[in-house]
């Protein structure tokens, strides 16, 4: 893992379908033994952060093995939910947990056309080369609805753990992590309005009582990722 810089050969996730959990269990046990409450407490973010909107269709995209979907079905239990990936193996292994979700690899240019009133982005931009991450958020501004948002979630290069976590981490053997400012730049030069950022994941699942109230120390850089909201204007 390198931060600011030129990724490396880029990361085939089409190798880790059959150990991705495993793996990112291993990464992060010492916070949490369960891998899926990182998957949970963001879409718990995304719920909370989204109430007062009207979300009918959301694209998860980048949904890798589709360990976000289920809590997206369950948070979101009346919208139509899409994901893509460029990952045909990992596909089919979402497919399998997720029967009522529609799937398309992201070379499928006809499906590129569709929009939604929420677009769901958790740990894709650091595997993206540093050169290509406009061309990203251009593509995720257009899948966005006039009026629709996007929620891009993503590793604090800021917190030291993170920092660990990741270079140890098997497919994030090219990550380049990015600074909030730059995520932010990225969706306002993309054409998105009314960016915000907040830093998350302070606490272990254990210490449920700081857990509660960890929404309160957003603006603190010291979290263990991050995220950054906005809106396609009408």
């Amino acid at each position: 893992m390198i931060f600011g810089m030129s990724n490396p050969a880029p990361v085939n996730f089409d190798d880790f379908t059959e150990n991705y959990n495993a793996l990112l269990a291993r990464s992060t046990k010492f916070f949490t033994p369960s891998e899926e409450y990182f998957a949970s407490y963001k879409v718990q973010i995304l719920k909370r952060e989204t109430e007062s909107l009207q979300i009918d269709r959301i694209l998860e995209y980048g949904c890798g093995i589709g360990r976000n979907l289920p809590f997206l079905r369950s948070a979101f239990p009346q919208a139509c939910i899409e994901a893509c990936d460029i990952s045909p193996k990992s596909q089919e292994v979402a497919k399998e947990n997720n029967p009522h979700v529609e799937f398309y690899v992201e070379s499928d240019l006809v499906k590129q056309e569709r929009q939604y009133d929420l677009v769901f982005v958790a740990g894709v931009f650091h595997h993206v080369p540093v050169e290509d991450r406009r061309n990203l958020v251009k593509k995720i501004f257009f899948r966005c609805s006039p009026g629709g948002w996007v929620f891009i979630f993503e590793h604090n290069p800021w917190n030291p753990v993170t920092r660990k976590i990741v270079h140890d981490c098997e497919f994030d053997q090219d990550a380049v992590l990015l600074r909030p400012t730059e995520l932010l730049s990225l969706v306002s030069w993309a054409g998105f309005v009314q960016p915000k950022h907040r830093y998350c994941l302070f606490m272990p699942p254990h210490l449920k009582l700081l857990a509660r109230i960890e929404k309160f120390f957003g603006k603190i850089p010291l979290g263990g990722q991050f995220w950054v909201n906005a809106l396609r204007k009408k």
